[in-house]
């Protein structure tokens, strides 16, 4: 039998060029597992359920080593539970030399290897870079002033009214920070705001 798998690191980014590829070497769309999450581990829903389901002799397409994972260590061990332990056959379309059909024999073992290895390492390299230009931009962004996170709840227009009228015992602490809109902790923190504020103007 022979399977195809697709990733890609977010729900957000396409998977077409990887689908049309697979589907160009007539591999039926029910042999085809996908998982939309980071390559820096194995634990994926679809990639275990495809090792599960393929047996020896089986072959496994992917389009490129990265579609496989992003951890130098991690693809190859589990290059190895596939090939060796499995004995299952793996080709990587954009690198023709990883094809572990062709060449079994010493030389062609240790070419492929040796090209695997090279793959592996530039994949975990890249995902190191893409980690580090995404922490480069956050704190370039954060300088500029730009803030992350959900905005702040800020208070009603008549939260000092509304404060007044609590600490009279005319409206309870949950009806309270229910017409703010708050947590009883945003609603405390939003509170010492206020009260330190007026202390201000006094």
């Amino acid at each position: 039998m022979v399977y195809g798998y697709i990733r890609v690191s977010t729900k957000e980014q396409n998977e077409d060029r990887q689908f049309i590829a697979l589907r160009e070497l007539n591999i039926p769309e029910k042999n085809i597992y996908m998982d939309k999450q980071s390559g820096k581990d194995f634990e994926r829903p679809q990639y275990k359920r495809l090792v599960q389901r393929m047996k020896r002799d089986d072959l496994l397409c992917i389009k490129s080593i990265d579609r496989l994972g992003r951890s130098y260590g991690e693809i190859l061990e589990q290059w190895r539970i596939l090939t060796k332990e499995r004995g299952i056959d793996v080709s990587v379309l954009d690198m023709p030399l990883l094809d572990t059909r062709r060449g079994k024999d010493l030389m062609g073992t240790f070419l492929s290897d040796i090209v695997l290895q090279v793959l592996s390492f530039v994949a975990e390299n890249e995902r190191v870079n893409i980690r580090q230009r995404q922490a480069e931009g956050i704190a370039a962004a954060r300088a500029r002033g730009v803030q992350f996170g959900r905005p702040p709840k800020l208070p009603p227009e008549d939260f000092g009214q509304l404060v007044a009228m609590w600490e009279r015992g005319k409206v309870s602490f949950a009806d309270m920070i229910r017409r703010c809109g708050m947590s009883e902790a945003t609603f405390y923190r939003r509170l010492r705001e206020y009260r330190a504020a007026q202390g201000a103007k006094e």
